[in-house]
């Protein structure tokens, strides 16, 4: 059996526990991790996302996770590009995914290019979605305190 280059992407924005989990996880069934960090132009174009980290920034803290061997900032919605650049034998991903129409189209895209999709618990209790409605809150809370 061949080397085991892992894939792990995302924004990784507003860092939190999920994110670390996803690369702990991808580091323990692979010889080799690289984090995908989905640039601040894909940010905008894909999910209509203003980032808080820039991407150098982000790019800069996931390069530093002890579990991260490279980092490769993605520059293109799809994750068939980032494999041509890379060449990953493996690709993973929160179980959010698995089963939903992106998933199902992710595991058929790799099957072609025989990249294995593993699936990893997700972490529900925490999100960047969650943290940036928190963020939201406070700064409406502060606004209506001070005005």
């Amino acid at each position: 059996m061949g080397m085991r280059i892992g894939y792990a992407a995302g924004a990784f924005d507003l860092f939190h526990v999920g994110h670390l989990n996803i690369l702990r996880h991808a580091r323990e069934n692979c010889d080799r991790l690289i984090a995908g960090v989905v640039s601040d132009e894909m940010l905008r174009a894909v999910k209509g996302i203003e980032p808080v980290i820039p991407t150098a920034e982000r790019a800069e803290i996931v390069r530093s996770i002890v579990y991260v061997d490279d980092v490769y900032v993605e520059t293109s919605p799809s994750k068939l590009d980032a494999w041509e650049d890379v060449r990953f034998t493996h690709f993973f991903k929160g179980d959010d995914w698995r089963g939903t129409e992106k998933g199902l189209r992710l595991e058929s895209d790799f099957r072609m290019v025989g990249v294995e999709v593993v699936y990893f618990p997700y972490t529900a209790h925490t999100s960047s979605t969650r943290l940036r409605h928190a963020l939201d809150a406070l700064t409406r809370n502060e606004l209506a305190v001070s005005g």
